[in-house]
């Protein structure tokens, strides 16, 4: 059976929450603390085993590239002036065993055509998909894309990373019915995009993590373009769960939604407080802060 050694990032989104920020640079390279979005989530993918890392990019995109490029100018002036611990971090960003793919998505139709536009570098080999806006710290486990590895890796199916939301909150997820009520691992039974509250078949999200066979291609070559001429790849999955078991896991970790201002301050503030570099200092403002304000 054929091994995960393949991830798609989907980044040619628009970033429109975070305008004018995002106007003329990715909402993927926002720093948290000094590594950008999608560093975060590129990580994970080496992590747990991916060597392929496919980037399905679109317009004024290009810093992605260059991020993740060789940048010969930098590290020559780094050697130089004999920065060895910031050199080895650049020389680092991307391991040497590991391969950087760029897609152009020409039209932004949805995250099911972003996904399909790696079809040509997967074939049918099962692949991951991460969207960067969902940053996952795992802290005390293994990242969350190793820990769904395994999974696939014992079940040999599609996964999808889900956790619980409250009711109120299922209108802005794909929601999964599955055959039992609780359990890290359960097979899905239905998959519903951003149902209202009162027709969520459960409170189970799919986050920004998947593992897919490359059957979910077909599906997505086959689907008719819904409210606004995109594709969705709920849409998809959800066909093809008629043909082939999806499961899904409830992964061990805190997820930040980036996406929105408020998740990418969270994040900033704890990741800011773990750091090696400026943890302490910024432990203290944060006391002195709260001490003025009470």
């Amino acid at each position: 059976m054929k091994k995960v050694t393949k991830a798609v990032f989907p980044v040619a989104g628009l970033g429109s929450r975070f305008l004018p920020a995002t106007k003329a640079s990715p909402k993927e390279m926002m720093p948290i603390v000094d590594k950008p979005l999608i560093q975060y989530a590129v990580e994970e993918a080496v992590a747990a085993g991916v060597t392929d890392l496919v980037f399905i990019t679109g317009r004024s995109k290009r810093a992605i590239e260059d991020h993740f490029d060789k940048a010969y100018e930098l590290e020559t002036e780094l050697e130089m002036r004999g920065k060895a611990e910031l050199l080895k971090i650049v020389r680092e960003t991307v391991p040497s065993h590991v391969k950087c793919i760029y897609i152009r998505q020409s039209e932004a139709l949805g995250l099911g055509h972003a996904v399909l536009c790696a079809a040509p570098v997967v074939g049918d080999e099962p692949f991951a998909v991460l969207l960067a806006d969902d940053l996952l710290d795992e802290r005390e486990h293994e990242p969350v894309l190793k820990q769904m590895v395994d999974v696939y890796n014992y079940h040999r199916c599609s996964v999808l990373g889900v956790m619980n939301v409250e009711r109120e909150q299922t209108r802005q997820y794909g929601i999964v019915s599955t055959e039992r009520d609780s359990g890290a691992i359960q097979r899905v039974t239905g998959m519903v995009e951003k149902p209202k509250p009162e027709d969520a078949p459960s409170t189970q999200a799919v986050i920004g993590r998947y593992i897919l066979t490359g059957r979910v291609f077909d599906h997505l070559r086959n689907l008719k373009p819904g409210a606004g001429g995109e594709l969705q790849l709920t849409d998809a999955i959800a066909a093809l769960l008629k043909e082939e078991a999806v499961l899904a896991y409830q992964f061990k970790g805190t997820r930040y939604d980036c996406g929105s201002k408020l998740g990418y301050l969270q994040a900033t503030v704890e990741l800011g407080l773990r750091h090696p570099e400026v943890g302490e200092g910024f432990a203290r403002f944060l006391e002195e802060r709260c001490e003025k304000c009470s």
